[in-house]
C-alpha cells in the first residue's frame, strides 16, 4: 500500500463542484467511483482544494493509498478508462505517506478568461464569461496591481475553515491579452477564500468598464469592506464557467 499524488483535470459544467456531496454528482465522487474498481478501500481521497460548482480545473492534485503493483502509466489508463469524459487523470506520482494534497501546498494558480463582444458566443462561452459594455485594459491592469502582496481578503471572499485567517499573500496577478477581444486574469497565491478570484474578477471588471474608480477597489481590500459606486454596493461574482484552476505547487512533492 503506497499514497499517490494524482493531477486531476475535469470540465466543471457538469459537476455540483469538487467535493463529494450526497445525491449529487462531483468530482470527488466520480473519482471515488473509479478507485474503488482498482480494489481501493478508503473512506475518502484528499483534495488540494475545493472548486465550485461549474468550475473547472487543469491540475486539480489528489492523494490516496492504494496497492497497485503495476506502472504508474498503467494506473493512469486503469483509472481513465472508468472515469466519465469530463474528467481525467493526467499524472500520478508515488509520494511520502504523510503527503497532503492542501496542507503541502506552497501556491495554487488560477485563471479566469473573459472576452468582450456585444452578441452571445455559445462555442467561447462554455469556458470564457462574455463582457459588455467594452473594457478598458489599463483599467484591467491597475486593477490587478492592487492585490499583489499579504492582504486581509475578507470583502473578498469566505475562510475555508470556521475560523479560518482571511489573510492571503498574492505572488502574482495580471491580465494578459490573448486575442484583440480576450483577456486572462493569471493570480498565484499561497491560497484562497471561496470565491476570491470570482470576486476579484468582478470588481476588475467593473473597473475596466468605469463603473467604479480603481481607488474604490484598492479602499475595499484595505478597509476589508464592500466596494461601493455612487449607487450603492458593487455586489457579484464573476461567472464560474469562466475560472479554471491551473495547477498547485508543492516543495518538491
Amino acid at each position: 500500500m503506497v499514497r499517490y499524488k494524482l493531477t486531476l483535470a475535469y470540465d466543471g459544467g457538469n459537476f455540483f463542484g469538487s467535493q463529494r456531496q450526497a445525491n449529487k454528482r462531483t468530482v470527488q465522487g466520480e473519482f471515488e467511483k473509479a478507485l474503488m474498481k482498482l480494489g481501493w478501500t478508503g473512506r475518502s481521497v484528499l483534495l488540494s482544494g475545493r472548486t465550485d460548482t461549474g468550475v473547472h480545473a487543469a491540475g486539480q492534485v489528489a492523494s490516496a493509498d492504494l496497492d497497485w503493483s503495476h506502472t504508474d502509466g498503467d494506473l493512469v489508463r486503469a483509472l481513465n478508462s472508468s472515469l466519465p469524459n469530463d474528467m481525467s487523470v493526467k499524472d500520478v506520482q508515488i509520494v511520502d505517506e504523510k503527503f497532503h494534497p492542501r496542507f503541502d501546498a506552497i501556491s495554487r494558480h488560477y485563471r479566469y478568461k473573459l472576452f468582450c463582444q456585444p452578441l452571445r458566443d455559445p462555442i467561447r462561452e462554455r469556458f470564457t464569461w462574455r463582457v459588455w459594455p467594452s473594457i478598458n485594459s489599463d483599467g484591467l491592469a491597475d486593477a490587478a496591481g492592487q492585490f499583489s502582496g499579504t492582504h486581509d481578503f475578507s470583502a473578498f471572499g469566505s475562510p475555508t475553515t470556521p475560523k479560518g485567517t482571511t489573510m492571503r499573500n498574492v505572488m502574482d496577478a495580471q491580465w494578459i491579452q490573448t486575442a484583440e477581444d480576450e483577456w486572462h486574469f493569471e493570480v498565484q497565491a499561497n491560497a484562497f477564500l471561496y470565491r476570491m478570484v470570482r470576486r476579484m474578477a468582478f470588481l476588475q471588471v467593473a473597473v475596466a468598464q468605469g463603473k467604479i474608480p480603481v481607488e474604490v477597489l484598492a479602499r475595499s481590500l484595505v478597509k476589508q469592506e464592500p466596494a461601493e459606486s455612487r449607487n450603492g454596493l458593487i455586489s457579484g461574482l464573476a461567472p464560474a464557467h469562466g475560472l479554471t484552476l491551473i495547477n498547485v505547487e508543492y516543495n518538491n512533492k
